[in-house]
């Protein structure tokens, strides 16, 4: 049988860069500068080695996937390439690879404006080129969002050797919203990574933020809360109710863990979650009540910074057909979850 590509070229992901004035630069280079990640023995992460090894096994081998990673900057290129090392690829047969692999560019025009997808191959090995046509050379700020679940040891941006490059502008928002959960956190299953909830967010309210969802390992372990209460952050999300191996568990750490970081973080706004679904069995209704608990005992201490969204709301816009497989959000469902925490978020920052 054919391959796709030779029957319909639509579908041809081009990877050679033919650029005779191409210039490269390693993103770790001013004037670039790197968001929700940062480079440690050998590849970014999302939170020391160290750390990550002291809480879990799952979450030591996830902490390198590079949700939530951005690079930014200002360029007159009519063009930008990447060339992109990575391992640790990440394979589902219900997670498209531009958004478990790929990395998307987008252009601040008052919000932000997607330009295209640096596209992976489908047979990636260990990092791949590509190059997206801007069509001219005005100055543009740019942001390239990281891959969802893949590790990234190197990336290199290619600009016209006579462009400028620059720093970016700042984020209205410098000081990053932390979230914290499962496999939905991470971004599961969006088709690219602009698509996560989070980062549907950060563009909508020009917020840096930080991604500290964890695929099944998001359990609210004493040593993540340890980490995660000493952040700086203007905001923290918590969203690990599908990691929570029964409810009992989850009666037993998940105000534990909200008490850790609001001990560390007096006056910071926090946000509960529930997992995003509308119908419930007796075991969700259960684990429903335990986070809306955790809030209502706060709100009784006098806490006038935490806040509750439930899961029908974070879906109301889409249902069940907002998910790949009855759990994870597809790109409608991100959308979904985004525009309740959007209308909330903007009023507390």
């Amino acid at each position: 049988m054919e391959e796709i590509e030779k029957i319909d070229t639509n579908f041809k992901v081009e990877t050679n860069i033919d650029k005779a004035d191409i210039k490269f630069y390693d993103i770790r280079s001013l004037p670039f500068k790197i968001y929700g990640v940062f480079y440690e023995n050998g590849k970014y992460r999302r939170m020391p080695e160290n750390v990550a090894k002291q809480v879990s096994e799952g979450v030591y081998w996830l902490h390198s996937n590079t949700s939530g990673g951005r690079v930014r900057f200002r360029t007159n290129s009519p063009y930008i390439a990447i060339s992109a090392n990575l391992e640790n690829i990440g394979k589902m047969p219900h997670f498209a690879l531009s958004g478990s692999s790929g990395f998307d560019l987008y252009e601040k025009k008052g919000g932000e404006k997607y330009l295209g997808t640096f596209m992976p191959p489908y047979n990636i090995n260990d990092g791949y080129e590509a190059v997206i046509e801007l069509g001219s050379s005005k100055m543009r700020d740019i942001t390239i969002n990281f891959p969802l679940y893949s590790d990234v040891n190197e990336l290199y941006i290619g600009l016209s050797s006579s462009a400028t490059v620059s720093e970016p502008v700042p984020y209205k928002v410098e000081s990053p919203i932390v979230f914290y959960g499962s496999s939905i956190t991470q971004g599961g299953c969006a088709s690219r990574p602009g698509n996560s909830y989070s980062a549907l967010i950060s563009q909508k309210l020009n917020a840096n933020f930080v991604n500290l969802g964890f695929s099944g390992n998001g359990k609210a372990e004493i040593e993540i809360g340890d980490y995660m209460k000493n952040l700086d952050m203007s905001l923290f999300v918590m969203d690990y109710d599908h990691n929570a191996p029964d409810a009992k568990y989850l009666n037993e750490t998940h105000e534990r863990l909200f008490n850790q970081i609001r001990a560390q973080n007096p006056n910071l706004p926090i946000i509960f979650l529930t997992r995003p679904k509308i119908v419930l069995n007796k075991s969700e209704i259960e684990r429903y009540k335990i986070i809306k608990q955790t809030y209502k005992n706060a709100k009784s201490k006098k806490d006038k910074n935490v806040y509750f969204i439930g899961g029908e709301e974070l879906m109301r816009e889409c249902g069940a057909n907002g998910t790949v497989d009855m759990c994870h959000p597809n790109d409608w469902g991100f959308y979904s979850m985004s525009k309740p925490l959007i209308k909330l978020i903007k009023k507390l920052l």
